[in-house]
C-alpha cells in the first residue's frame, strides 16, 4: 500500500535527487561516521572563557530572547556568536 506524504520543497528536491541517482554510497561508513562525529565534537567543544562588558539594556534583551527560546542566556549568546562567525547569522536592516 502506497501512502501519500506531503513533502516540503526541500524534501521534494531530496527525493528527486535520490530518484535520479545523485546520491553516492559511502565506501567506509564506519570511518566516515567516526570522522564526522569527531568534527561535531570539536565544533561543540567550549574550551575558552571570555568576560565582556555590555549595557544592562542589551543584557536584559538577550535574557528575554533566550527565555523565549527556552535556553539559558549564556547558551543563547554563545550560539549567536557562533552563527555570526560562521556566516549563518543574517543581518536584519
Amino acid at each position: 500500500m502506497k501512502k501519500n506524504f506531503k513533502l516540503d520543497k526541500e524534501e521534494q528536491q531530496i527525493l528527486k535527487d535520490f530518484e535520479n541517482g545523485a546520491f553516492k554510497k559511502i565506501s567506509n561508513l564506519k570511518r566516515e561516521k567516526k570522522e564526522l562525529e569527531n568534527a561535531a565534537r570539536q565544533t561543540l567543544l567550549k574550551d575558552k572563557r571570555i568576560n565582556i562588558r555590555i549595557s544592562s539594556r542589551d543584557l536584559e534583551r538577550l535574557q528575554k530572547r533566550a527565555a523565549r527560546e527556552g535556553i539559558p542566556y549564556q547558551t543563547f549568546i554563545s550560539g549567536s556568536l557562533h552563527k555570526l562567525v560562521t556566516g549563518r547569522l543574517k543581518e536584519v536592516v
